[in-house]
């Protein structure tokens, strides 16, 4: 059932939405409300990847229309960093992230979800491209990109976003709020798996995860993600979420079955403001199937 903010609404309650999500199998259609097997996957991932791609032309790693002719060596030779939170079993990582950057740290709270992350990340590690690392040999889910090689990498953590700081991840694990449970790929050559942790970011990814979040609770993440970027004027954060409908102001649905808001257009927009960001870019998602909310993309920073 779900109630919207013509009356008032409650704020999302973490336990209780960790607790439906635990009730979900862990696995794309788990994580994607029974649309994991169709071609909703796929188009998701092509868009997001696109969208990166149009904003952060150097990302591109073949020759391309967007691919500058030249890069410049500090950008072109560093290690590129991603945030994937709210990351669930892994797809946005393994889907996107890992096409564009080196380095993905991966957060997640539900417990069975980022377990099954951890072992498709680590299948990865021994997995020959062509096979399948799920355990129901589902072919779309192949070897996560640089892996084996161990040219890129992936850290996982275990923590929810009201207690996790983008631009300070140790401290969360330091006041015990977060576990790390692993890494798999490559690793830095001084100081080992968490040596690079409190690194700075040069996106930080949000999808389907924020409406976990009240509004300050919301508008405080992305003040902290914001914070996390590496380059101020070149980072991005970056929030793909549901949108739902709206008369001329912010509005907002409240899911009572995982104790979740589903945010307008305009109450994105007021959240951005709050907390000081700037929206550099914006885009409906299009190609999904029919009967689902309108799913738009923000960068930010």
């Amino acid at each position: 059932m779900s109630t919207d903010s013509e009356t008032s609404l409650p704020d999302p309650d973490v336990e209780d939405g960790i607790k439906y999500w635990e009730t979900q199998p862990a696995n794309y259609d788990g994580v994607l409300g029974g649309f994991g097997n169709g071609s909703l996957p796929r188009v998701d991932a092509l868009g997001s990847r696109q969208f990166l791609q149009y904003l952060l032309p150097e990302l591109c790693t073949v020759p391309s229309a967007v691919r500058p002719l030249s890069t410049p060596t500090e950008i072109s030779e560093k290690r590129t960093r991603a945030l994937d939170v709210g990351a669930g079993v892994g797809r946005v990582t393994s889907d996107v992230l890992l096409h564009l950057f080196s380095d993905v740290l991966l957060v997640e709270p539900v417990e069975s979800f980022i377990a099954e992350a951890l072992r498709r990340g680590r299948a990865s590690e021994s997995t020959e491209a062509g096979a399948s690392i799920a355990e129901d040999n589902n072919p779309e889910a192949a070897p996560w990109k640089g892996i084996r090689d161990k040219v890129k990498s992936v850290t996982f953590v275990q923590a929810t976003l009201q207690d996790f700081d983008p631009a300070r991840p140790s401290a969360a694990v330091s006041s015990e709020k977060a576990k790390v449970l692993g890494r798999v790929g490559y690793v830095p050559l001084e100081g080992g798996e968490t040596a690079d942790m409190d690194s700075s970011f040069d996106v930080v990814w949000c999808q389907w995860c924020l409406g976990a979040l009240s509004d300050p609770d919301l508008v405080a993440f992305f003040r902290k993600a914001k914070a996390a970027l590496r380059d101020p004027s070149r980072g991005l954060v970056v929030v793909k979420e549901n949108l739902c409908s709206e008369k001329g102001e912010p509005r907002a649905v409240f899911d009572e079955s995982d104790s979740s808001l589903t945010r307008s257009d305009l109450a994105w927009k007021k959240a951005f403001s709050d907390a000081d960001l700037k929206l550099v870019h914006e885009q409906i998602q299009n190609g999904f199937p029919e009967g689902l909310y309108p799913v738009k993309m923000y960068a930010l920073r």
